[in-house]
C-alpha cells in the first residue's frame, strides 16, 4: 500500500484528490496538509486531521502537490529532506524552479506536468504530429479557464506550444487568455491555411480527470527511487 501526502487539501484540487484516493485500496493516506495562512480550514477531513507544517510527509511514500509556485518549491525542499516522492501539478513555475525541480529529481523521483489529465496527454501527442505535417500553417491557441486561476496563458496552453514549435520549427502566432465563470478548462488549437482550417479542442468537465492522473502518477513514482518524469511517460507515451 502507497503512503501518501497531500498538499492544498482543502483546495478544489486537493479535496478531489483526497476523495479518489480514500476510494483507491492502494492507497493510505498518511498526511493532510494545508498552508497555515488559511483560516478557513476545519481541524480534520474525512476523519484525518490536517496538518500545518509540512514536516508531517514523514514516512510517507508519495506527496501530491497541487498548491502554488513558492509553496510547492518549500515542499520540495521537505521531500528532499525526508525522502519522499513528489506529484507536482502545480503550474506557473519559473524557469528556474523548473531546473531546481530537475536537479531534485537526482535524489527523489518526481513526476511534473501542467496537465495531468489522460486525454489532454493524448491531445499533446497528436499535436507533436500535427506540428510535423503543418509546418506551413498559421497556428493559434485559445485557453478559458475560471476567473480564480492567477496564470495566464495555462500551463497547458504553453506545453501545447512548447509541443507544436519544437515539432513545426516554428512559433504559435498567438495565445489567447480567457478568464470567466468557473470553466474547469478548455483549449483550442487552430491550424489555419488558404485552403482549410483544422481545430483540435479538449473541454475539462470536472477536476475529477486531473486527480485521477495524479493518483496513476503517484503510483508510477511509489515505484521509483528517484528520476524525473512526466504524464506521456506515466501513461507509457514516451516522453
Amino acid at each position: 500500500m502507497i503512503k501518501l501526502a497531500i498538499t492544498g487539501c482543502w483546495g478544489r484540487m486537493g479535496q478531489f484528490i483526497t476523495e479518489l484516493a480514500l476510494k483507491d485500496k492502494d492507497f493510505q493516506i498518511v498526511a493532510l496538509i494545508e498552508s497555515p495562512s488559511r483560516t478557513d480550514v476545519p481541524l480534520s477531513m474525512h476523519g484525518i486531521t490536517i496538518a500545518r507544517d509540512i514536516s508531517a510527509i514523514k514516512g510517507a511514500d508519495v506527496l501530491i502537490d497541487f498548491t502554488l509556485p513558492e509553496p510547492t518549491m518549500n515542499n520540495l525542499a521537505a521531500c528532499l529532506k525526508y525522502d519522499v516522492g513528489i506529484v507536482i501539478g502545480t503550474t506557473g513555475l519559473s524557469d528556474a524552479q523548473r531546473a531546481e525541480i530537475a536537479v531534485a529529481s537526482e535524489k527523489v523521483a518526481i513526476v511534473q506536468s501542467t496537465n495531468m489529465s489522460v486525454g489532454v496527454n493524448l491531445v499533446f501527442g497528436l499535436l507533436k504530429k500535427m506540428g510535423e505535417a503543418l509546418k506551413a500553417y498559421n497556428i493559434s491557441i485559445t485557453e478559458t479557464h475560471h476567473i480564480h486561476k492567477k496564470d495566464a496563458p495555462s500551463g497547458t496552453a504553453k506545453t501545447m506550444a512548447e509541443v507544436i514549435e519544437n515539432a513545426a520549427h516554428k512559433k504559435v502566432a498567438d495565445i489567447a487568455s480567457v478568464r470567466e465563470g468557473e470553466v474547469v478548462g478548455y483549449h483550442k488549437v487552430t491550424f489555419d491555411s488558404g485552403v482549410d482550417t483544422i481545430e483540435i479542442s479538449h473541454n475539462a468537465k470536472t477536476r475529477g480527470m486531473f486527480a485521477e492522473g495524479a493518483l496513476l502518477a503517484a503510483k508510477f513514482i511509489a515505484k521509483k527511487d528517484k528520476g524525473f518524469f512526466n504524464m506521456g511517460e506515466v501513461l507509457g507515451m514516451g516522453q
